[in-house]
């Protein structure tokens, strides 16, 4: 089970929808959050700091560490902000900030085709959801160059 939460960044024109993957970590473990505006010009500690695309995810790595328990033994020994975000413990919903609105609204969008023309409707999503990550991932967002 994953857990939403919006968190504000830093100067307040944006938010941010995280998942909590199986609510190991709580959501104090973000310290505070950037978007491209207030993280420009701001340096980025690799111990406590992750960036993705301009956005930055200032983790509580106190805070983690005190919850590390919970997780796998591998995971608790390589604690990094790299893997709460590449493991889901702490991650964008979605594959960038506001992706689950967005592409649901573009999902939405097909949804009519399905009632008229099932197949094309099948065809139409699967070429959707290539291109959109095609395109994710050369913007450079992280999630979508996993794997």
């Amino acid at each position: 089970m994953c857990t939403d939460h919006s968190v504000v960044c830093k100067c307040g024109r944006r938010d941010a929808s995280f998942n909590f993957k199986n609510e190991l970590m709580p959501p104090e473990a973000i310290e505070a959050l950037y978007c491209p505006e207030c993280s420009r010009d701001m340096p980025v500690r690799p111990d406590a700091m992750l960036s993705d695309n301009g956005w930055v995810i200032h983790y509580d790595m106190e805070v983690a560490e005190l919850y590390s328990g919970k997780l796998p033994a591998s995971d608790k020994r390589n604690l990094s902000p790299e893997l709460l975000f590449d493991e889901g413990y702490i991650t964008w919903r979605g594959v960038y900030p506001g992706d689950h609105l967005d592409s649901a609204r573009e999902r939405e969008e097909l949804a009519t085709l399905a009632k008229i023309n099932p197949k094309k409707y099948f065809d139409e999503m699967r070429s959707w959801a290539i291109s959109r990550m095609t395109k994710l991932k050369d913007e450079g967002w992280r999630k979508a160059s996993d794997g």
